[in-house]
């Protein structure tokens, strides 16, 4: 994906400059370098992800002097992490990897890590079938259960794009 189509999908959940975000398994970090272009210059951007050597990758190369700087975190978003209180969190591609059952666990820990009314962003693929690169696949109507049983506010869908790899992506805000 190209930062264009990832700010696409998130642009509309940034809605000020500045501030605290995470990025939650922020891997290679295209969804990353695209909020940290929200956020802008006053913010910063925390990329978290277990795999240390991604993160290494994310921190290469120029940074733009309109982007919110980019401190990256080793860590699980399903574990305890040590990072200040959020104005938002970006969850893009990530909570396909939690197994069904502890979803709403790892939704309502992530919640706990943001002011009360702060977005937290989740892309994801709607699909029904799982594949090794999707194992728990989260269409929108399942989201809504996750956000359920976390005890968050109903998700709002900001927008859609085809997916080069079959259906379609979508991004939603859910609120504590």
């Amino acid at each position: 994906m190209e930062q264009r189509d990832a700010i696409a999908l998130i642009g509309a959940a940034v809605t000020t400059k500045g501030g605290a975000w995470a990025d939650l398994g922020a891997g290679a970090g295209v969804f990353t370098r695209a909020l940290a272009t929200l956020v802008g210059a006053g913010g910063t951007v925390y990329a978290v992800d277990r795999n240390a050597a991604a993160l290494r990758e994310l921190t290469r190369g120029p940074r733009d002097a309109g982007e919110a700087a980019i401190r990256t975190v080793v860590g699980d978003f399903t574990e305890p992490l040590e990072l200040p209180t959020l104005d938002g969190v970006l969850m893009a591609n990530a909570l396909h990897y939690v197994p069904y059952g502890d979803q709403p666990t790892a939704m309502r820990r992530v919640a706990s890590l943001v002011t009360a009314g702060a977005p937290i962003v989740v892309v994801e693929y709607d699909r029904q079938a799982a594949n090794r690169w999707v194992p728990y696949p989260i269409r929108p109507a399942q989201l809504a259960e996750v956000a359920r049983g976390a005890g968050l506010g109903p998700p709002m869908i900001l927008a859609t794009r085809p997916s080069r790899f079959s259906g379609t992506i979508y991004s939603a805000i859910v609120r504590r």
